[in-house]
């Protein structure tokens, strides 16, 4: 059974941020960017290999303790 890559699920990422309404847009504040060697939070995308979509989300906590290497491809799948 092939493994999924974390390079694969990125791109699924832009599936997760919706455009928020006018009216959160403004009292949220942008988030602090986070400072280098801070543990990155949390976060749930949904999982991918090069057949398809994973029936159960990947959780950045499921690989605590290895070395996750997140790849954004922000022309892929696109003509440019």
């Amino acid at each position: 059974m092939p493994r999924p890559s974390l390079a694969l699920l990125v791109p699924l990422a832009t599936a997760l941020v919706a455009s928020p309404s006018p009216a959160a847009a403004q009292e949220a504040k942008p988030p602090e960017p986070l400072q280098v060697g801070v543990a990155a939070p949390d976060f749930t995308l949904p999982g991918a290999t090069r057949y398809g979509v994973l029936r159960a989300p990947i959780h950045l906590s499921d690989f605590k303790g290895k070395t996750v290497v997140l790849a954004f491809f922000y022309k892929a799948r696109t003509k440019g």
